[in-house]
């Protein structure tokens, strides 16, 4: 699940949380992405009491990034709440998030 807070500053907080179907089964959990260069050992996923695995980075604005969550260091996942999806070369999609601050109505 994504949840977005667009800022004064113009950046987008982007909280990422595990989907609780993977979360139940996980020890470990990563988002990697093209804002961590796909680094799958950069943006570790926190733990909390309620097993809810959670992270919360700061973004840039208008612009959209790839992502999946990487769990047990080698089950990849998607977001199945994220704003769409891409193919990727290795036969699945990426999720992506948008920063793109919806229109006034």
């Amino acid at each position: 699940m994504l949840k977005k807070r667009f800022l004064k500053s113009g950046k987008v907080k982007v909280e990422f949380i595990l989907p609780q179907a993977v979360a139940a089964d996980a020890e470990s959990a990563y988002v990697v992405g093209d804002f961590n260069d796909w680094d799958e050992q950069a943006t570790p996923m926190k733990r909390y009491k309620n097993g809810k695995f959670k992270v919360t980075l700061t973004l840039e604005p208008n612009r959209t990034y790839e992502f999946r969550y990487l769990v047990n260091g080698d089950q990849w996942h998607n977001d199945w709440d994220a704003d769409r999806y891409v193919a990727n070369p290795y036969s699945g999609d990426n999720s992506i998030v948008d920063t793109t601050a919806p229109k006034a109505a």
